[in-house]
């Protein structure tokens, strides 16, 4: 929802400023009517559904992402001033984060139902307390604040910091993360300085 704020020159590649939000929106709503408490249960639908809106969303990002790189690289022959597309970063990078979060959430060890069951599949990440169990006790499984701060350090970092990608599919989502927070950041402050001045 983020992605209100973003200035028109932003927008373009996606269609009506209400559209990609609206879709989000109630594809969102659906999934909660749908199953309230679909932590403990899951159907195939659900699941396809929750994945085609943090596809959805990504896209959206992705797409925004491009038109800031290509207003920044255009500097002055850019329609929007250099602050809106300096602030425009903010919404974009958070939105990363966000996004990639919750597919490490969606996609880990199957889901977070399939994570509930006492048979999953091997772990996509691995996490501190995995490696040290006497510091967390035996039954600890991550939730989502954990990916959350995943998502974060490597955006943040550029890198994975504390919890490691096991699976091709976990390192291919960090290294995507990581290059649109990179393109994000190292744009915006490149450009920062010829902008504001």
């Amino acid at each position: 929802m983020l992605y209100v704020v973003l200035p028109d020159s932003l927008i373009r590649g996606l269609g009506p400023r209400w559209l990609v939000p609206s879709l989000e929106g109630a594809l969102g709503a659906a999934l909660l009517i749908a199953s309230p408490k679909r932590i403990s249960r899951e159907s195939v639908r659900l699941r396809f559904a929750a994945i085609a809106l943090i596809a959805l969303i990504n896209l959206a990002n992705l797409v925004s992402l491009g038109e800031l790189v290509n207003e920044l690289l255009k500097g002055l022959s850019s329609k929007a001033s250099g602050r809106q597309l300096i602030i425009a970063s903010a919404p974009i990078w958070i939105t990363n984060v966000l996004v990639f979060a919750l597919w490490f959430w969606e996609l880990d060890r199957g889901g977070p139902a399939a994570r509930l069951q006492p048979h999953h599949r091997r772990p996509d990440f691995l996490f501190p307390q995995m490696t040290t169990p006497e510091s967390c006790g035996p039954e600890w499984a991550p939730n989502f604040f954990d990916y959350l701060y995943t998502s974060f350090t490597n955006a943040s970092a550029f890198s994975p910091t504390d919890t490691m990608p096991l699976t091709g599919w976990a390192k291919a989502l960090m290294m995507v993360e990581s290059l649109a927070s990179l393109l994000t950041v190292a744009l915006v402050f490149s450009r920062a300085v010829n902008i504001l001045a």
